[in-house]
């Protein structure tokens, strides 16, 4: 975890190019470092070997499935409970829709990224973009 003067660093799971350059610029303006992970297996070898302090993950970019992949974010780094901010596109179908329930994921469907993800990170990494947005 970031303490002090050290850059908060979040872990990206998404493969679709665009996302992820929108989500690099939204991190570096929230003054966070991002790391890129394409698919399930590749994110979890990596939360196994570094400290994260928050996750970013595309429920269409899953090799493992987004059960398996968030299930096993919790057992690696339980640190990341509540940290795991879901993309979910247009995936509103039951299932999907569970697993967030049951997980209590925040999540941001694609059409609204930017709007919305800024202030959800902010909320989950606890900063404050100004004395006015303490308890948003």
């Amino acid at each position: 975890m970031a303490t002090g003067s050290e850059r908060r660093k979040v872990l990206i799971i998404e493969d679709e190019p665009a996302i992820r350059n929108v989500l690099f610029v939204l991190l570096a303006g929230l003054g966070c470092e991002g790391d890129v992970a394409y698919t399930g297996q590749q994110a979890l070898s990596m939360v196994s070997r570094e400290s994260f302090d928050a996750v970013l993950l595309d429920l269409r970019c899953n090799n493992l499935g987004a059960e398996q992949v968030v299930s096993q974010i919790k057992d690696i780094s339980p640190s990341l409970v509540g940290r795991v901010l879901v993309i979910t596109g247009e995936v509103t179908d039951p299932e999907t829709m569970e697993l967030i329930s049951r997980h209590l994921l925040p999540h941001i469907p694609h059409n609204r990224l930017m709007p919305e993800l800024f202030s959800k990170l902010r909320r989950i990494l606890g900063l404050n973009a100004s004395p006015n947005h303490a308890n948003s």
